[in-house]
């Protein structure tokens, strides 16, 4: 199926263009963040697998490998989202600690869920009715939270993004534990979580905004938000037969596990269809403003599906 895709260009591979668990990195680097505006970080603490803890907070770490994969994120993430912020080449460096350790924290956490779920080692539960996560969960932004908050940087909407960030964790182990254990899941769940997962996106946004000391602009935001759902899909169906062997979220193994391998491409499409016409509405009215350019046009490419996961499993193993 071939389809016209709106997006920003270069996103299609943000989190895909990395590989995956390729082990901890061995130097963990600890941030106080000082005064950012045009003075150097202060307070720069490094060691090995550091645990220390401050005032009985555990301090927000990240580490060497972490960095190094989210670097690509930030890439693309200037490359696509920078003409909203009216940003220049030179002014990046400015913001770039911010961000880079932001993104470094929750790509780290994003890597230790999927291991958990990998592992199969979760059991934990979310009630789909309330859309809650277990708090009690290893996977937590808390430290990042409470490390923005003492710099000024932390506002209701970065905490609300945070919260969504770890729910879309739990529905992550909640629905792959689910599929591999052959049970029933739900497509409420499954879309939730899909539009969760981009908040990262939206995190880095939000920053931005309180970093240059602007007001969020809405529209801008729903665009970008609507932009980011699609390059999870678009990553979604590169990375399928690898999310397959791994048992991760994935949002075609999840349809298939609903609709069944026949129904599951076509249903796909549909929302894909979907998001693309609301791409179109939020691109015009943006455009009048004369705010958007170079966003490309694609073409969607869905792959075979694979309808028994166990087999293919056995066989990549031979």
């Amino acid at each position: 199926m071939a389809s016209k895709l709106i997006q920003p260009p270069s996103m299609a591979a943000s989190r895909g263009a990395v590989p995956r668990r390729t082990g901890n990195a061995k130097v963990f680097l600890s941030f106080r963040l000082s005064s950012f505006s045009d003075k150097p970080f202060r307070n720069v603490k490094r060691s090995a697998m550091d645990t220390s803890q401050k005032h009985g907070e555990v301090a927000a770490m990240v580490g060497l490998d972490a960095m190094k994969k989210a670097n690509s994120t930030l890439d693309d993430f200037f490359k696509s989202y920078s003409m909203f912020h009216q940003l220049e080449p030179q002014s990046i460096f400015r913001y770039l600690p911010v961000l880079s350790f932001t993104e470094s924290y929750i790509y780290q956490m994003d890597d230790l869920n999927e291991k958990i779920v990998s592992e199969s080692a979760c059991g934990s539960k979310v009630i789909s009715s309330s859309h809650g996560w277990n708090a009690e969960s290893p996977v937590s932004l808390k430290p990042l939270e409470d490390l923005l908050e003492r710099e000024g940087l932390l506002t209701q909407r970065i905490q609300q993004e945070f919260r969504s960030g770890e729910e879309y964790w739990a529905l992550e182990r909640q629905l792959c534990y689910a599929l591999s254990n052959k049970n029933k899941i739900c497509l409420e769940d499954v879309m939730r979580a899909d539009n969760l997962r981009s908040f990262y996106h939206r995190v880095l946004n939000l920053l931005l905004y309180k970093l240059r000391g602007e007001e969020v602009n809405e529209l801008h935001m729903e665009f970008l938000s609507k932009s980011a759902f699609l390059v999870e899909v678009a990553d979604d169906l590169v990375d399928y037969e690898e999310d397959v062997l791994e048992k991760n979220f994935n949002i075609l193994r999840m349809f298939v596990g609903i609709f069944g391998s026949m129904n599951a491409p076509i249903e796909l499409a549909k929302r894909i269809s979907e998001a693309e016409e609301t791409m179109k509405s939020l691109e015009e009215a943006i455009k009048e403003g004369g705010k958007i350019s170079g966003f490309s046009l694609g073409t969607w490419n869905i792959p075979a599906v694979i309808s028994n996961e166990e087999a293919y499993r056995a066989a990549a193993q031979l």
